[in-house]
């Protein structure tokens, strides 16, 4: 019998979105079961109120109560550190690895890691947020090479309304990022697109996305539990209809 494989997922406490995706996309997998443990995050923006909801101690408590369940590996189902920097997310992989001893990714490094498997030095960034957390983002991706400029995003900052986005917004803002980056020189557009926020039900879309436009498409809800699942050695064969993304071992 296959060994049951537990993922432990950190949840912000006012997303609606990650946790039934999270669980349809895993379904397929019968050894594999998923578990959730949130903490307080209510709004993004860059004010220090809405920062200071990503201190670590608060993040490991919600971490401690995983390592409860003795789930494999815990995984940060959330985009903080693109506007924080991504020794953000390095240093609380650290911490939560060395308080309960088991491992632990994020939806960004996960997405770095594809963003690197795939060759993608062009990425086309799709957000619900403001304008000054955009920006952050992009200046964070450029920090490493990465070019996020073409871009889009919705001027939002309470979570609860990123879920109540409808596909038709999505499927028209990843449209036009894919459109707007082909303006450029030939061989210059964005080599894949990522939908950048936890709460946007956006995973299940991925598939139409990559057919429709013809790049990979590297949603944040998805990106984490890829990583989790390659370092269980999970076979995610059966999980292909939700991207490209799940054929890389």
């Amino acid at each position: 019998m296959p060994k049951q494989i537990r993922l432990g997922i950190l949840t912000p406490s006012s997303n609606t979105s990650l946790e039934p995706l999270t669980t349809s996309l895993i379904a397929p997998l019968p050894n594999v079961t998923v578990h959730f443990s949130r903490f307080p995050v209510v709004k993004i923006s860059l004010e220090s109120d809405a920062l200071s909801q990503f201190q670590t101690e608060k993040i490991l408590a919600a971490a401690h109560l995983l390592a409860d369940a003795n789930v494999s590996i815990i995984g940060w189902s959330g985009t903080s550190s693109g506007w924080l920097g991504f020794e953000a997310d390095e240093a609380l992989c650290k911490a939560i690895t060395e308080a309960t001893g088991i491992p632990a990714t994020t939806s960004v490094l996960a997405l770095n890691k594809a963003c690197k498997e795939f060759g993608v030095h062009r990425l086309g960034l799709v957000t619900p947020y403001v304008d000054n957390v955009q920006e952050a983002i992009v200046k964070t991706y450029a920090g490493v090479g990465i070019d996020a400029s073409e871009e889009r995003h919705l001027g939002l900052s309470k979570n609860t309304a990123f879920a109540e986005i409808e596909e038709e917004v999505l499927d028209g803002m990843v449209r036009e990022v894919v459109a707007k980056g082909s303006e450029r020189k030939e061989g210059e557009g964005v080599q894949a697109v990522t939908t950048f926020c936890t709460n946007l039900r956006a995973a299940q879309r991925v598939g139409y996305w990559e057919t429709e436009h013809g790049v990979p498409v590297f949603d944040t809800v998805a990106t984490v539990v890829w990583d989790m699942l390659r370092s269980c050695g999970v076979d995610m064969a059966p999980l292909r209809d939700w991207g490209v993304l799940f054929t890389k071992a």
